[in-house]
Formats: structure tokens, C-alpha cells, sequence
């Protein structure tokens, strides 16, 4: 007669912790996204300040009216203060990504512990049985050399 099947007590906790994990995974994948989009936009804001610095000069060293001189000194400002702010954002990204993924490492080491606490607690349940069956072939076996030997 077989024992009974296997049953982890704590299967709702595992399988918690998996969705845990993986909506930490999801969280680092988004994270990664936000700050590749604000590094894109941080190059992108350096050119501008570049193309800015280019035209200043461009505008220095020809003909030009004072109003323009100084349309492309508030244009190269504006530019560098995008920049940095640019800058800023992407040190905000790269916090929130090193953030995401302390927990994504937490989130798999709770969940690998109790996948190891399973297969520990079904290892003894399998050696229960073994030891269960051992003794029912036992009694079997002596059963049946008492009935031979009377």
C-alpha cells in the first residue's frame, strides 16, 4: 500500500515568493529601459550643447548683430542646463537600477531558500517511504515463512 504523496506545507509561500521574484525581474527590465532611454537623451542633450558651442562661435567670428550674439549665448545656456539636468536624471536611473536590482537578488534568495527547504523535505519524505515500504516487505516476507514453516 503506497504512503501518502508528497505535500509541501509551505507550496503558497514558494509559489509567492516566485511571483515576487519574477515581478522583481520585471521591475529591473523596466528600470534597464527608463535609464538606456535617459542615457539616449543625455547624448542627445550633449550634441545639442556641442552644436550650440559651434554655432556661438560660428556666430563670433562673422558678422553679426549683437541680438543674434546673444539669442546663441542664451541658446548655448539653455542647452548646458538641459544637459546637466539630463545628467541628473540619469544618476536618478542608474539609483533606481542598482536599487531594482538589490531586489531581485532578495527576491531570489528567499525564493531559492524555500526551493531548497522542498527538495530537503521531499528527499526525508522519500526516504519516510522507502523505510515505510522496507518494513511492509519485511513483514510480508516473515509472514509468508510462517505459513511455509507450519
Amino acid at each position: 500500500m503506497p504512503g501518502p504523496s508528497f505535500r509541501f506545507r509551505l507550496e503558497r509561500v514558494r509559489v509567492l515568493r516566485e511571483r515576487t521574484e519574477d515581478a522583481a525581474k520585471e521591475a529591473l527590465a523596466g528600470a534597464l529601459q527608463a535609464r538606456l532611454r535617459s542615457e539616449r537623451d543625455m547624448r542627445a542633450a550633449a550634441e545639442r550643447v556641442a552644436g550650440a558651442r559651434n554655432a556661438q562661435l560660428d556666430a563670433a567670428a562673422a558678422p553679426v548683430s549683437a541680438a543674434d550674439l546673444l539669442a546663441h549665448q542664451a541658446y548655448l545656456e539653455r542647452s548646458e542646463r538641459a544637459h546637466a539636468a539630463s545628467r541628473e536624471d540619469l544618476g536618478r536611473h542608474e539609483r533606481v537600477l542598482d536599487q531594482r536590482r538589490v531586489e531581485l537578488t532578495h527576491a531570489a534568495r528567499e525564493r531559492q531558500a524555500l526551493e531548497r527547504l522542498k527538495e530537503s523535505r521531499r528527499a526525508e519524505h522519500e526516504h519516510e517511504m522507502a523505510r515505510r515500504e522496507g518494513i511492509e516487505l519485511d513483514e510480508i516476507a516473515i509472514q509468508g515463512f510462517r505459513r511455509r514453516a507450519a
